[in-house]
């Protein structure tokens, strides 16, 4: 069983590592478009976040593992609502928050419906893979401190936003 809680979160790695070289060139492509980083200085504490959120899924793994099937549905599901986030958003996902002056935002997708829709989907994984092993308190955690980093980053990016929402 601990096999398949290994596959689970090397999966769940290079689905991110991936992410992040698509995050990468679509960055460089927005600034030589013009656009403008907000809120670098936050970043790394999410990259390290991140980081440290999958590793306690990984130590952390109780034994005798049990692998709690309903939640990685759920995780699963999430996956999909991920990569409409991420086809939503086309060239313009990042990892980051770059804006490009003069060009409105995008209104497709989950974004008819929520303002920040990559942000939830992020949040739910947040919670729900450690749930796929029972460490409820490696998901009760990384949530709270999620939902901090979340608090400073959507207010940075709402900020950056705001003269581009009225565009067309």
């Amino acid at each position: 069983m601990i096999w398949i809680a290994y596959a689970i979160i090397v999966l769940v790695i290079l689905q991110r590592l991936g992410e992040l070289v698509l995050a990468n060139r679509n960055t460089r492509r927005l600034k030589a478009q013009g656009g403008v980083e907000i809120g670098a200085e936050h970043y790394r504490f999410i990259v390290l976040l991140h980081m440290a959120w999958l590793m306690a899924v990984l130590w952390l793994l109780p034994a005798p593992l049990v692998i709690y099937w309903i939640w990685l549905i759920v995780f699963v599901v999430l996956q999909a609502a991920r990569i409409w986030v991420i086809a939503s958003l086309g060239p313009y996902w990042t990892t980051r928050i770059i804006t490009v002056p003069g060009v409105p935002l995008v209104k497709r997708g989950p974004y008819r419906f929520v303002r920040h829709p990559n942000y939830l989907v992020v949040a739910g994984e947040i919670l729900v893979l450690p749930l796929v092993f029972g460490e409820i308190w490696v998901a009760i955690f990384f949530s709270i401190a999620n939902v901090a980093m979340l608090y400073m980053r959507i207010r940075q990016e709402e900020t950056g936003l705001v003269t581009r929402r009225d565009l067309t």
